[in-house]
C-alpha cells in the first residue's frame, strides 16, 4: 500500500454520512464480505437517475437578473482553478435544458437531481430585497418538462453557490445569520416550485463546504482557518438544515406532502488490520469525523462522542479554554434531532485507515485532530484522478454501516459514478461501465442485506465543470465538447450500459449482462467518429483562422492604404492627360 497524493482531498470527495457511537448495535468490522457477483433484480418501484449541480453545468453566470456567487467570484481569480477555467458558460444548461431533459427522457431516467441556484433567484441573497422572476421562471419551466416527461425532480437547495453579497457582508457560513437567510431562500423555494417537487435536498456534502472552504482553501470562499474554520461552519450549516425542516413542517407539508432530506458524502474506511483494535478505532473515527459529524447530530442530536473527546482534548492541549468544536444547547438538540425524511448519501471510494498519533502543537486542525492515516492499495483500479479508485465492496459496507447505527433511514444513493483525467476523447469509457456494474451491484447486495436503498444517482450526467479541478476532469455519462461554442453532447458507452441496467431494473442474468458491455462498445464508436469529425473540423476552422488572420489584415491595409493612393494617382494621371488634350486643341 502506498499513501494517497495529497490532491485525493477532492470535491466529490465529499463527506459526511452516518454513525454514532452510542447506537444499540455496533457494526461488525471483521464480517469482511466480498462476495462474487450477484444476478438479481432490484424492487419494484426503485427510481434511477442521474444528476447535475447548478454552477457545474448551467453557465449564464451573469445574465437574466442572476447575481455573483462565490464561485463566480473564486474561479475568477488566478491561479485557484486548474488552467484558470471557470463556470461562466459550461456547458450551457440554462440554455440547452430542453436538450437534456430528452437525453433523460432516452435513458429513461425515473429522476433528475439538480440544484437550484441561490444567487439566480436572490440575487444579493436576501428575499427582502429582490426577487429574479427570470431565475424562477428558468426552474419553473425545467421542473415542467420534467414532469412533463414523466422525470420526477429531486431538487437540492444549496449545491455551494452561495450569493457573494452574503460572503462580503457577513463571512458566509461562518456567520449564524446565515441560518435565517438560507431559510428564507428555501421557504421561497417551497412556495414557488413545492406544488410540483415533492423530494428536497437542503446541502449537498457540507463536509467540502465546510472543510475545502472554511479549513484548507481549496475551495470558494477559499479561506484558510485551520482547526475552528470547518467546525464553525458545519455547526451553523446543520443548524439552517434544523431549520428548514421545521419550517417546510409547519407551512408546507400538510399540502405539499414532500420529504425533506440531506446529501452526505462519504467514503468507506477499512481498517488496515481488522484483528487489530487501534486501527478498528482509528476506521471508526475516520467515518465518525465525515459521517457523524453532520448525521449524528441530525439523526442523534449530538455530535459523535468521538468528535467531541479527541477535538476537546486537543484544544486543551493548546491551552484554549473552550474546546474548538462548538457546543449544541439542549433545546438545540431536540431541535435537530430527527430532522431527516431521507439520508440522500454520496459515495465513490474507499481508503484503509491506520493510527497515526499527531502531536499537539504540529499545525492543529481537522486533519490531525483525527489521530489517522489514509492508505490506499497500489492494485485497486485508478483511472486518472488520483483520489478515486474504484473498491466497490466498500459501497455495501457503507450501507450496511449506515442501517446499523441510524436504525435503517430511507437512503437515496445522490451521488456515485467515477471521473478520468486521461486527455482523451475516446467515448468507449470501459472504465466506467465496469465501476457502475460493480457498485451498483454491490447496492443491490446491501438491499438484500436489509438496507433501505430507494434510488439510485449516477453522477454525472454531463461532463462538467469539477471545481478546483476545472474541466480537466470528466464524470458525466455525456461528453461535452467544451471547445465548441454550442456544448454539444456525445453519448458515451457508459450511456448505453446504464439504460441497460435501468430497463432490467438491475442484472438478470449472466448471459444477458455479459452481453451489454458488447453492445454498448459497438453503439459508442459512431458517437467516436462523430466526436473525431466535429474535432477534427475544429482544428481545420482554428488553422484557416491562424492563417486568415494576417490575410485579413493585409486586405484592411490594401483597403485602407493601397487603394485609396491607387484612386488618387489615377485621377492625377487623368488629371494630367486631360490637360494635354485641352493644349493640343488649344
Amino acid at each position: 500500500m502506498t499513501m494517497p497524493q495529497r490532491g485525493f482531498l477532492r470535491p466529490h470527495h465529499v463527506l459526511a454520512l452516518v454513525l454514532c457511537v452510542s447506537a444499540t448495535e455496533d457494526f461488525d468490522w471483521t464480517k469482511n464480505e466480498r462476495t462474487s457477483f450477484y444476478y438479481g433484480t432490484f424492487p419494484t418501484g426503485f427510481s434511477w437517475g442521474a444528476g447535475s449541480s447548478a454552477y457545474q453545468t448551467e453557465g449564464a453566470w451573469n445574465v437574466d437578473g442572476k447575481g455573483i456567487s462565490i464561485w463566480d467570484a473564486f474561479s475568477h481569480k488566478k491561479g485557484k482553478i486548474f488552467l484558470n477555467d471557470t463556470a461562466d458558460s459550461s456547458c450551457e444548461g440554462y440554455y440547452k435544458f430542453k436538450d437534456d431533459i430528452a437525453l433523460m427522457k432516452d435513458m429513461k431516467l425515473n429522476h433528475y437531481r439538480f440544484s437550484i441556484s441561490w444567487p439566480r433567484i436572490l440575487p444579493t441573497g436576501l428575499k427582502s430585497e429582490k426577487i429574479n422572476e427570470k431565475g424562477i421562471k428558468y426552474y419553473s419551466d425545467l421542473i415542467n418538462m420534467l414532469l412533463d416527461n414523466k422525470i420526477t425532480p429531486i431538487v437540492t437547495l444549496y449545491h455551494w453557490d452561495l450569493p457573494q453579497v452574503l460572503h462580503e457582508k457577513y463571512g458566509g457560513w461562518h456567520n449564524i445569520s446565515m441560518v435565517n437567510y438560507f431559510n428564507d431562500f428555501a421557504n421561497l423555494c417551497f412556495e414557488r416550485f413545492g406544488n410540483r417537487v415533492k423530494y428536497w435536498i437542503t446541502f449537498n456534502n457540507p463536509w467540502s463546504i465546510a472543510v475545502e472552504g472554511y479549513e484548507t482553501g481549496e475551495h470558494a470562499p477559499g479561506l484558510k482557518l485551520k482547526g475552528t474554520g470547518a467546525y464553525k461552519a458545519a455547526h451553523h450549516i446543520i443548524k439552517a438544515h434544523a431549520k428548514v425542516r421545521h419550517t417546510y413542517d409547519m407551512q408546507w407539508r400538510s399540502k405539499q406532502k414532500g420529504l425533506v432530506g440531506i446529501s452526505l458524502t462519504a467514503d468507506w474506511g477499512e481498517p488496515v488490520d481488522i484483528s487489530n483494535q487501534r486501527d478498528i478505532e482509528a476506521a471508526e473515527r475516520y467515518i465518525q469525523f465525515y459521517l457523524g459529524w453532520f448525521a449524528t447530530p441530525l439523526f442523534h442530536g449530538d455530535y459523535p462522542q468521538v468528535m467531541k473527546d479527541y477535538i476537546g482534548r486537543k484544544s486543551g492541549q493548546q491551552g484554549l479554554g473552550a474546546s474548538r468544536l462548538p457546543v449544541f444547547s439542549p433545546q438545540e438538540k431536540s431541535y435537530i434531532k430527527g430532522t431527516c425524511d431521507f439520508l440522500g448519501l454520496g459515495h465513490f471510494t474507499t481508503r484503509y485507515v491506520t493510527l497515526k498519533n499527531y502531536p499537539s502543537g504540529a499545525g492543529d486542525n481537522y486533519f490531525s485532530d483525527r489521530d489517522l492515516a489514509e492508505l490506499v492499495d497500489p492494485q485497486w483500479p485508478d483511472p486518472g484522478s488520483e483520489w478515486l479508485y474504484s473498491v466497490p465492496w466498500g459501497f455495501r459496507r457503507l450501507l450496511n454501516f449506515v442501517k446499523t447505527q441510524y436504525g435503517n433511514p430511507m437512503i437515496y444513493v445522490t451521488e456515485n459514478g467515477v471521473s478520468e483525467k486521461m486527455l482523451c476523447t475516446d467515448l468507449c469509457d470501459d472504465w466506467r461501465m465496469k465501476y457502475f456494474k460493480d457498485y451498483i451491484n454491490e447496492m443491490l447486495k446491501a438491499i438484500k442485506d436489509g438496507v433501505n436503498v430507494k434510488g439510485y444517482t449516477a453522477w454525472s450526467l454531463l461532463d462538467s465543470f469539477e471545481w478546483d479541478e476545472g474541466f480537466s476532469e470528466r464524470f458525466g455519462l455525456y461528453y461535452v465538447d467544451f471547445r465548441n461554442k454550442n456544448k454539444p453532447r456525445y453519448p458515451k458507452a457508459s450511456v448505453h450500459y446504464y439504460k441497460r441496467i435501468i430497463s432490467s431494473n438491475g442484472f438478470p442474468n449472466q448471459r444477458e449482462v455479459e452481453s451489454w458491455k458488447r453492445k454498448a462498445v459497438e453503439t459508442c464508436s459512431s458517437s467516436n467518429q462523430l466526436l473525431a469529425a466535429a474535432h477534427a473540423q475544429h482544428n481545420v476552422t482554428t488553422m484557416l483562422n491562424i492563417l486568415v488572420d494576417p490575410l485579413i489584415g493585409h486586405m484592411e491595409m490594401v483597403t485602407e492604404i493601397v487603394v485609396p493612393t491607387v484612386c488618387t494617382l489615377c485621377i492625377l494621371i487623368s488629371a494630367v492627360f486631360f490637360m494635354f488634350l485641352l493644349r493640343r486643341r488649344l
